[in-house]
């Protein structure tokens, strides 16, 4: 009886000592299952794990609404980040287009000033040559006139026409040089009376010698104004040449 209370007691004990949890050894953390341990392992990079007998305690629903709570957080927190990398990946890639773009249009630019250079030199030659073309066709209807001459002399007996060449043109005389003078004598022609002959300035406006006439030589007829003209070349004065100098109108 003895025996069998003591096999009793030692069965209650191994079975109070049977391994109800995984402990991981860094951390402290216990788990149920070895998917929870290779999880756990994998995610933190823990690598020491031991049997306890300690059993893991349920979540109660406050923890259960904690551990929601923070792998949301983490979801939004993977989601945001990447958001950001896809969002980085993209402004590299719009930047290598852009980058890529500019090249394609450097370069069409550059194309399309080396066609411009092609085609403007390709024009001037073509003017040389149409130039040189005219100019032999030129020379060559010079060389058959003369070869006309020779024959047409040869045939008359006539000494041989030799074409001279034209003299040059005979240099323009040299213009006058124009006369410079600080004073003027102007004759004036009054309706009455023999002419009047007065010494002006050069510099003196025009208004001047009408001032002149008016105050020594009046109108007889106050209703009358002093106009002032040439007779050759015919010329009536305007009040717009009255301020200009006796020298700029030619007096």
């Amino acid at each position: 009886m003895i025996c069998e209370d003591k096999k009793t007691s030692e069965e209650d004990a191994a079975a109070a000592a049977e391994a109800k949890s995984i402990r991981c050894d860094d951390c402290g953390k216990l788990f149920k299952t070895p998917e929870e341990v290779e999880f756990h392992a994998v995610k933190s990079g823990h690598s020491s794990f031991s049997e306890s007998t300690e059993e893991k305690a349920p979540l109660t629903e406050e923890q259960k609404k904690q551990k929601l709570l923070e792998l949301e957080e983490k979801m939004k927190a993977r989601r945001k980040a990447k958001a950001e990398e896809e969002a980085r990946e993209e402004r590299e890639r719009e930047k290598k287009r852009i980058e890529m773009g500019k090249n394609v249009a450097e370069h069409r630019r550059k194309l399309e000033e080396d066609e411009i250079r092609k085609l403007a030199e390709e024009k001037r030659r073509e003017k040389l040559e149409d130039k040189l073309a005219r100019q032999r066709v030129k020379e060559q209807i010079e060389a058959d006139k003369e070869a006309r001459r020779q024959k047409l002399a040869a045939a008359t007996g006539a000494a041989p026409v030799v074409a001279a060449a034209a003299p040059p043109p005979a240099a323009a005389p040299p213009a006058a040089p124009k006369k410079s003078y600080d004073e003027t004598r102007i004759q004036f022609r009054l309706p009455s009376g023999p002419p009047v002959v007065q010494t002006f300035k050069a510099k003196e406006p025009l208004s001047a010698v009408k001032l002149w006439v008016t105050i020594n030589h009046p109108c007889p007829d106050p209703s009358l104004t002093v106009s002032l003209s040439t007779t050759f070349p015919r010329q009536v004065f305007s009040e717009d040449q009255m301020v200009q100098p006796l020298e700029s109108l030619g007096l």
